[in-house]
């Protein structure tokens, strides 16, 4: 109801249907899709928080992979796979300041928890386990069929998709400082601690 009050929608009823002021009233007249409010979304601080540790933990990349190999290689920043698992630290950024506006007890952040424990299980399950199958595939194709098959002329399967525990361990520890610190410099909670 608060959020049908707050968008500007009639939340009347008359018997089992919706009433025509609701629909009069959708779009609301001041234009919800106006610049200043997508200025507004992008000053969301939970979505800005959660952003800047996905950017973090994308540069990270770069510099470990400097410490790896003593070469820089920028299209890291872009890859998915590696260290530190940057989906991680996106989701897990988001539930570090959605729980420090909101508080832990609110339902937004049980939702953003649940959210991250997805996207960790699926990073270290199915994306790795299919980045592994793809490495096997690359060298089967690579073996075994002439270099003239047509399999060979959609080039290699791309096998960094997934992540080891340790790099989703990293991603979350980085999504959380990250978050953590803009939180501190930036958003205001709007619960009041217990």
């Amino acid at each position: 109801m608060r959020l049908l009050l707050d968008s500007g929608i009639s939340p009347s009823l008359t018997g089992n249907h919706v009433g025509n002021n609701a629909y009069a009233s959708f779009p609301p007249s001041n234009n919800n899709l106006g610049s200043s409010n997508i200025v507004k979304f992008f000053s969301n601080g939970p979505f800005f928080a959660a952003f800047f540790a996905f950017f973090v933990a994308q540069l990270s990349k770069v510099i470990v992979f400097y410490y790896e190999s003593k070469k820089w290689e920028w299209s890291h920043v872009i890859a998915s796979g590696g260290m530190p698992s940057s989906h991680t630290a996106f989701v897990v950024g988001l539930t570090t300041a959605v729980g420090f506006k909101e508080g832990a007890e609110s339902s937004i952040f049980a939702i953003c928890v649940v959210l991250s424990l997805i996207v960790m299980y699926d990073a270290t399950g199915v994306r790795l386990h299919a980045g592994r199958q793809a490495t096997v595939l690359n060298v089967i194709v690579a073996e075994m069929l002439p270099a003239d098959h047509p399999v060979n002329d959609n080039g290699r399967l791309r096998d960094s998709l997934g992540h080891t525990p340790i790099q989703v361990c990293a991603g979350a520890v980085t999504g959380f400082i990250v978050s953590y610190l803009v939180c501190l410099t930036l958003i205001t909670p709007t619960h009041t601690p217990s």
